[in-house]
């Protein structure tokens, strides 16, 4: 369909989004049209000001408007227990069950061959440099139940080993392949209370 073109950009603009395709670009595009202006400036700015102002931790990587975090900040965290997840949605869904206490460490990815992503690609280095500058008891391995997601627990559990820090690994009561942001609060509640030494 030929649309005009200030449209036709929204559109494209929506189509780039994770999840979106055509026919929902467009549904979003023309829902904007119909928004009263004042709305519309408004989820423009909200969009500005993400950008803007959200930046990441410089201590567990995971994003945040202030640094440290409030999750590193608070003194009602457990910090000697680090749960290392693959994306910030996993510090997400995590927080959701309400029953983690410890802390976390965002790696913003895998390790993945193929794809010509390794350890150097990840947050590993910065894991290893907290773990040398902080009193850490145990840390928790809770990538993804994929190749990848399995494959980048091993790694870092081998480097981590020799520090005679115990590490353990989600159970897995996630399917294989699965990503934490869509697992509901009970499995990852099971998967950590199940979780065993690696």
């Amino acid at each position: 369909m030929q649309y005009i073109a200030p449209l036709a950009k929204l559109i494209e603009h929506f189509r780039s989004l994770p999840g979106i395709g055509s026919k929902t670009a467009s549904r979003l595009a023309y829902h904007v049209l119909d928004m009263d202006r004042d709305k519309a400036k408004a989820l423009a700015q909200a969009i500005v000001d993400a950008k803007e102002k959200i930046g990441f931790c410089n201590t567990c990587f995971n994003f945040s408007d202030c640094n440290p975090c409030a999750l590193c900040s608070s003194d009602k965290r457990d910090h000697g227990i680090i749960c290392v997840v693959e994306q910030p949605q996993d510090v997400d869904a995590m927080e959701r069950m309400r029953e983690y206490k410890g802390v976390y460490h965002v790696l913003h990815g895998v390790i993945s061959p193929l794809e010509g992503i390794g350890p150097d690609d990840i947050r590993v280095k910065e894991l290893i440099l907290r773990l040398q500058n902080e009193d850490v008891r145990e840390v928790i391995m809770a990538t993804g139940v994929s190749v990848e997601g399995e494959a980048t627990a091993m790694y870092v559990a081998k480097l981590l080993k020799p520090g005679g820090v115990k590490v353990t690994r989600i159970s897995c009561g996630l399917p294989t392949g699965a990503s934490l942001e869509y697992a509901d609060e009970i499995t990852l509640s099971k998967a950590i209370e199940n979780r065993k030494e690696m």
